[in-house]
């Protein structure tokens, strides 16, 4: 435990430097701020109709295009400790955990792309786009608490430095990793994926929505009014159902995160 706070700490004082390094390009993100009104986020992108690989830039500049409100995105770190963008575990059977940053390049998404770092993500999320969030998945560590905090550390430091603090929302299924992002960046943006805490208790935590699978929300419909009550956001994911995509409009929810934004975005344009 110690060494963990240590390992906090040390990472408050990176975090700081990042922002003094940043300031300038903060500010100038900082300008152009606005989101659309609708909630849609697209699920690791608009990848499915367009047949682009999901959390590919293509998939992201889509989304954009699209309008979207938000992107959502999924980050892991290399053995060399690099940041990439990936869903799974590995990358064409490389364990991303247990490569290096240079064997994963080697590699290429099924549109050409090389594996986007997160800095080239973010990048080419701030560009042209004015409408869209950038919803930072960060994905649990096996490695351990301190590994967890490392990485943490160096995506607060990386969304700082590219200049898109204003844009990003943080979200993960690791609870631990949410309120320690809490801990070093007050300001953040997070929301929890895992269905398992009550608004009550996330309110209590510091964390600032609920994003849970919509099966969480129709077992438990008490917590959409409890999470208004207490002024958390209410997303729901994976929705592509369209009767589900109807229920969510109806019950107010701010995001609805799906496979199919063309299909949400049409219903929003019709209610």
């Amino acid at each position: 435990m110690f060494s963990i706070q240590i390992a906090i700490r040390h990472s408050v004082l990176l975090i700081t430097a990042g922002l003094a390094l940043s300031c300038a390009s903060s500010k100038q993100a900082n300008k152009s701020v606005s989101f659309a009104s609708n909630p849609v986020v697209a699920h690791r992108g608009a990848f499915l109709k367009n047949k682009f690989p999901e959390n590919s830039i293509a998939s992201l500049k889509e989304a954009i295009r699209l309008g979207s409100t938000g992107s959502e995105f999924d980050v892991r770190m290399t053995i060399d400790d690099s940041l990439v963008i990936n869903h799974d575990p590995a990358f064409q059977k490389l364990v991303i955990d247990k490569t290096i940053f240079a064997d994963l390049r080697k590699l290429s998404l099924s549109n050409g792309e090389a594996i986007p770092t997160l800095s080239e993500y973010l990048q080419a999320g701030l560009t042209n786009n004015k409408t869209t969030r950038l919803v930072l998945e960060i994905k649990p560590s096996d490695i351990g608490k301190e590994k967890a905090v490392q990485i943490v550390t160096k995506v607060l430091a990386t969304v700082k430095a590219t200049g898109a603090s204003s844009k990003t929302v943080y979200i993960s299924f690791d609870y631990e990793m949410l309120k320690t992002i809490h801990q070093l960046d007050p300001k953040a943006i997070t929301q929890y994926l895992n269905g398992d805490k009550s608004p009550e208790q996330l309110a209590k935590d510091g964390i600032n929505g609920l994003d849970y699978h919509f099966s969480v929300f129709q077992k438990k419909p008490e917590w959409i009014t409890e999470a208004k009550k207490l002024g958390l956001i209410l997303n729901a994911w994976t929705v592509n159902d369209p009767a589900i995509m109807d229920w969510l409009i109806k019950e107010g929810f701010d995001f609805i995160t799906t496979n199919e934004p063309e299909l949400l975005l049409q219903k929003i344009a019709t209610k």
